[in-house]
C-alpha cells in the first residue's frame, strides 16, 4: 500500500453523541459495580478455547488414532484456533482483556502461538484499522488480495467480475499467507498505512522469527517426526486446519465493515473527513446476530463490532450488554446503527457488496439514507 498523508477527522463537531454515549456507558458499569475486563465468564471461555485447540493437537501427536480421526482433529483445531483468535487474543491485544497489561501481553502470545505476529497486529489493526475504518489507502483490512476489491475506491479489475465467488477462496488462504508471507511483508515494509519509514525493535524481529519457528516447528516438523504418516497425509492436515481457521476469520472480519449499510468516506481536499471520528466509526461499521448467544461466545464480541469500534477497551464479553445503550443513543442523535438479524443476512450482504464492487458499471454513492 502506498504511503499517503495522514487523515485527520474533524472532530470539533458533533461531539455531543460521543459525550453522551461514553458518559452512559460508563454509567452502566459504575452502576452495576462491573470490570470493564475478562470476568468470570470470559475466563472459562478461554480456558475451554485453549483446551480444544491444545487438546486436538495432543490427541493427533499421540498417534493412537486412525488418519480419518486425525484428519478430523486437525478440522477441530482450526475453529478453535479461530475462536482463541477472536476470544482471547483479540481482547489482549486491544489491552482489554485485563487490566493488569503482564496478563494483556501473556494472553496476545497465544496469536503469535498460531503463526500470526501481535505486535504488527497492533500497528495494523489496533491503530490503522480502528483509526481509519473503510478509508481506502489507509485501512488495511480493505487490502487482502489484488483480486478482491473491497473498497469501491480501489483500482477496478477485470477479474474483479468474479470476486463474489473468489473471495470466499481467497478467505480460506489468509492464514496460509499469514503464517508464510503477511507479517514478514508487514515488517519489511518501509511505509506502512499512514506511517513513513516505519522501524521495529530488535527484540520483535527476535520474536518474530522466533515465534514462527515453534509455529513450523509444532505444526510440521513434529507431526512428520513423531507420527506414521507421508507429507501428502501431513500437507492435507495442515491445509485443513489453516483453511478452516482462515474462512471463518475472513468472513467474520468481513461481515463487519464490507455490506451493504456501512460507508467508505473519503477524505476531502484537505485529507480530512468532515466529521467526528465516532460517526464516522458509527457509519463504516456494523452488528450482526445479537440474539444468537452460541455465535456471541464463540467469535467474542466481533458480531459487536459498533461496540467494539467506540470501546476497544472493554472486554468483548460486555458487548451484549452495552450494545442497546449505544443503540438508543444512535437513534437520539439521529446516527445509523447498522446491524443484520442473523448471520446468514449479513453473509448474503457481504456477497452483494462483492458483486456490487466486482460491476464495472457500478457507480459508489456516499450519500446515506
Amino acid at each position: 500500500m502506498a504511503i499517503v498523508e495522514k487523515v485527520t477527522f474533524n472532530n470539533r463537531t458533533s461531539r455531543e453523541f460521543g459525550k453522551t454515549v461514553k458518559e452512559r456507558v460508563d454509567l452502566y458499569f459504575e452502576e452495576n459495580g462491573i470490570s470493564r475486563h475478562a470476568n468470570l465468564q470470559m475466563v472459562v471461555k478461554t480456558i475451554l478455547m485453549l483446551v480444544f485447540f491444545f487438546g486436538s493437537y495432543g490427541l493427533i501427536i499421540s498417534g493412537q488414532f486412525s488418519a480419518g480421526m486425525m484428519w478430523f482433529l486437525t478440522f477441530v483445531m482450526g475453529v478453535a484456533a479461530a475462536g482463541i483468535g477472536f476470544s482471547i487474543s483479540h481482547d489482549a491485544l486491544h489491552g482489554a482483556y485485563s487490566s493488569n497489561k503482564h496478563i494483556n501481553n501473556l494472553l496476545g502470545y497465544t496469536f503469535d502461538m498460531l503463526g500470526a505476529n501481535g505486535y504488527i497486529w497492533k500497528i495494523t489493526h489496533n491503530i490503522i484499522h480502528h483509526t481509519y475504518t473503510n478509508i481506502h489507502g489507509h485501512d488495511e483490512d480493505l487490502e487482502v488480495s489484488g483480486f478482491i476489491r473491497l473498497s469501491p475506491h480501489s483500482e477496478y479489475k477485470w477479474i474483479h467480475r468474479v470476486q463474489h465467488i473468489a473471495a470466499f477462496f481467497a478467505y480460506s488462504l489468509a492464514m496460509v499467507f499469514w503464517v508464510f508471507v503477511k507479517d514478514y511483508k508487514n515488517f519489511l515494509k518501509s511505509n506502512i498505512g499512514p506511517y513513513d519509514n516505519k522501524t521495529h525493535p530488535a527484540r520483535e524481529w527476535v520474536i518474530l522469527f522466533v515465534s514462527k519457528a515453534l509455529v513450523y516447528t509444532y505444526l510440521l516438523v513434529l507431526p512428520m517426526v513423531l507420527l506414521d504418516i507421508t507429507w501428502v497425509q501431513l500437507l492435507i492436515g495442515f491445509l485443513t486446519f489453516q483453511l478452516t481457521a482462515g474462512l471463518i476469520v475472513g468472513i467474520v472480519f468481513q461481515l463487519a465493515h464490507v455490506v451493504e449499510e456501512t460507508d467508505h468516506p473519503q477524505p476531502n481536499e484537505e485529507n480530512m473527513i468532515d466529521e467526528h471520528w465516532m460517526i464516522h466509526e458509527m457509519i463504516t461499521t456494523n452488528n450482526f446476530a445479537r440474539d444468537n448467544k452460541a455465535l456471541c461466545w464463540y467469535v467474542g464480541g466481533l458480531n459487536f463490532q459498533i461496540e467494539h469500534h467506540l470501546f476497544p477497551k472493554v472486554c468483548s464479553i460486555h458487548y451484549p450488554e452495552i450494545s442497546p445503550i449505544v443503540e438508543q443513543t444512535a437513534r437520539e442523535f439521529n446516527i445509523p446503527y447498522n446491524h443484520h438479524e442473523t448471520f446468514f443476512e449479513a453473509i448474503a450482504s457481504h456477497y452483494r457488496t462483492l458483486k456490487k464492487f466486482g460491476d464495472p458499471n457500478f457507480t459508489y454513492s456516499e450519500a446515506r439514507v
